[in-house]
Order: C-alpha cells, then structure tokens, then sequence
C-alpha cells in the first residue's frame, strides 16, 4: 500500500471512526455491536480498494455506502430484517446524507461515553467499553491499562455490547440524578485515553497520536455539561498540566527526557496557567477527589519552573491523600518515589516492596522506579536486572534507549 493511501485511511480512522459510530448508534437504538460492525467492515474495505481506485473525494461518505452495502447483504445472507437492522440503514443514510452536503456530524461522542455508564452494564465492563467504542483503544491496550489479559477483556467488551443491545438501553443524555454513578467511568476513560496518546509519544504504533488534544477536547466538552463538577474541573486541570509539558518531553532528536531533567522554559505556561485556574475553581467547591488531588501534585512539579526546585514534602503529603481516595498502582509508586526523595532510597524501596508481586510483575513504570532507587543504594546487580526487565516491557524506541543509557551507566 502506499503511503498516501496509508496515511488517509488511518487518518480517517483516528478522526472520523468514533464520531461516525456514535452519530449512526445513536440513531439506530444503541444496536452499537451491529453499527461497529458495520463501520468495521467498511474500513477493510477501504484496506482492500482504496490503493487500486484511489482515495475517495468524500472518504467518510464511502465508508458510510460501504458498511450501509455490508449490512444490507447481511439482511439477504440471513433472509431476515430487524428493526434494528433497518435503523441503522436509515442512520447511516442520514449521516452519509449530512457528509455529502458538507455538514459537519453532531459529535454524538459524550452521549455514547454515558450509554456505557449504564447500570445494566457489568460495573468492571464500563470504562473499557468506552474506551474501545468512543475512543478507539484496541482491547490489547485497554487489557494493559486495566492490567487484564486481552482475551479476557475481549469477552468482556463482546459481553457489554450484547447487554446493550438486549436490554434496549435508551441512547440518550441521562437524567441528572443519574449522573453520579456514571460520570466517574467517564472521567476514567477520558483520563485513560489520554494516557494512551501520552504514553505513545514517539513510538513506531499510529493512530493514537491525536488521543491527548482528543482526551482534552472531551474534557472540555464534559466540562460544559457538569460545569459545577469539580473532578470534571480537576481532570482537565490535570491533562494541561501534563500536556504543558509535550514540548520538554523529547530532545530535538527525539531522545526521551523524564520530568526531572525536563527544561522548565519549554513547558507551556498558557496551558499551566489554564491549569492552575482550573484547579483553583475545583477546590473552592470543597470535595476533593482523586483528579484534583493529582492534579495538585502536578502543579507542584509545574511550581518548578519558578521556584528552580521540586517541592517533595508536599508531593509527598499529596499522595498520603490520594491513596486514600485512589489507592491504584501508579499512585504507589509515585509514593514510593516521593518517600526516597525525603528520607532516602531504602525507605522509598521499602514502600515499592509493599505492592503485591502479582501486580507489578509486568508493570513497566513499577521496574523503572525499581530499577532507579536500587541503583541510588549502589545495588548494582539488582539494579541492572530491574531495569532489564524494565526495557524488555518498554515499547518506546526512544524510553528504552535512555534505560540502556542509565543501566550503562550503572555498569560504568
């Protein structure tokens, strides 16, 4: 395939799939397996005609006529046509109808995310469905970030969509008594997704580049909705305080900078201004939550850039407060951190050594801490087979050539 080609379907898949999936599932009674099934078939359509005829003039139109053709023939193969079959049809006649008269679709994004929230919907099933249907995360990555095997989140997601489908769950914005109970997973795909751009910076996978001005755009979105949420406010607070940094994050030739040797002067003070009034506005309402209290160790890093030097005893204190709220492993561990810059590595690996084997086995950030702080006790051999395994879990070409550096330069 070439490369023109290439580039424009995975550029429609990144900008066009989800939004296309949530206009047509929203208007086809949340039948979401069948409508993703449909859109799926049109891309490897796509795949296969695009590079002999061309890339369409209007490619989200053809994608449209192709998964309309796809489930028309579905009718036939089978003998059979379903309410819900024909909704969809009629959707993505709408939809292509809008396309084509270059109207931009309703970003029907939001409402999906809440659909997902749904209580019919299996608790440990609704952040990850958000994840892979609104926001296009494959289930291998969603499976790492929830520290899952994919197979078992495969049958999850398949599980939750036929929930969907069965109990005719209403494709609609829900009542606000409602929103309590869903706006948390919705926060945690949003934060999730945000991850998955940040985390593939520089790496050789695509389509996922966008993911963090995606995660952003969602959060504000959200934010117009709830505007007197304040983990609404803190979650958004806390993406600009990390995307502030995106200009630090990598050398000129693409080499990996961690926070701690990041240049102050190329953090967006824009951004870390937006940042911190952000956070301002969420603790005035007095309920603090996991997204405000990390968005506040965040703007302490941030507070570097001013001050010339890292506030630890306050990281610290932050993250005593933040397990009691969200006691996950990422949050451990920044604790373990946290303590080894106060009162030294031996305390620091100390609390790393309190988290269950099980759960850090494969868990690349978790090596590296462990890796470091082994290192400042002069454990060289422990230390280099820490960040061993640290590098084999690594997928950043850039982050794995910077953990052979340290572990070099341990052995020197």
């Amino acid at each position: 395939m070439n490369a023109p080609v290439h580039d424009a379907i995975v550029a429609c898949a990144r900008d066009s799939y989800s939004q296309l999936l949530s206009f047509v599932a929203s208007r086809a009674g949340g039948d979401l397996a069948s409508a993703e099934d449909a859109l799926g078939e049109a891309f490897l359509a796509a795949l296969q005609t695009w590079p002999v005829e061309g890339v369409p003039s209007r490619p989200e139109a053809w994608l449209l006529t192709a998964a309309r053709r796809r489930l028309i023939d579905l009718q036939r193969r089978e003998a059979t046509r379903t309410r819900s079959t024909e909704m969809l049809i009629q959707a993505m006649d709408l939809a292509q109808e809008n396309v084509e008269e270059g109207h931009t679709l309703p970003d029907e994004r939001l409402k999906l995310l809440l659909i997902c929230g749904h209580p019919a919907i299996d608790v440990a099933a609704r952040t990850p469905l958000m994840l892979q249907t609104v926001l296009g995360l494959n289930a291998e990555r969603i499976a790492s970030a929830f520290l899952v095997a994919p197979a078992s989140m495969s049958q999850r997601l398949v599980r939750s969509k036929a929930k969907i489908r069965a109990a005719r769950i209403p494709f609609q914005i829900p009542s606000p008594e409602d929103w309590p109970e869903r706006l948390a997973y919705v926060l945690d795909a949003i934060y999730v997704a945000f991850n998955a751009g940040y985390g593939t910076l520089g790496t050789d996978e695509t389509g996922n580049e966008g993911f963090e001005e995606e995660a952003i755009y969602l959060a504000r979105m959200l934010l117009r909705m709830v505007p007197n949420e304040p983990e609404a406010l803190g979650l958004l607070s806390l993406m600009l305080f990390v995307h502030s940094r995106k200009a630090a994050r990598r050398t000129p030739d693409g080499g990996f900078v961690p926070l701690n040797r990041q240049d102050p002067g190329l953090w967006s003070q824009a951004w870390i201004h937006e940042a911190e009034n952000l956070l301002r506005q969420a603790s005035a309402f007095g309920r603090p939550g996991r997204f405000q209290i990390e968005a506040a160790i965040q703007s302490v890093h941030a507070h570097r850039a001013v001050s010339g030097r890292t506030n630890w005893f306050m990281i610290e204190g932050f993250y005593r407060i933040l397990r009691l709220y969200s006691n996950t492993l990422g949050a451990r561990i920044g604790h373990a951190l946290a303590i080894a810059q106060i009162r030294g590595p031996a305390d620091g690996l100390a609390e790393l050594d309190t988290i269950p084997g099980e759960l850090a086995s494969d868990h690349q950030p978790y090596w590296v801490a462990r890796g470091h702080l082994l290192r400042r006790t002069r454990n060289s051999d422990a230390s280099r087979k820490a960040y061993q395994r640290a590098i084999g879990l690594t997928e950043d070409p850039a982050v794995r050539s910077f953990l052979l550096n340290e572990m070099a330069s341990e052995d020197g």
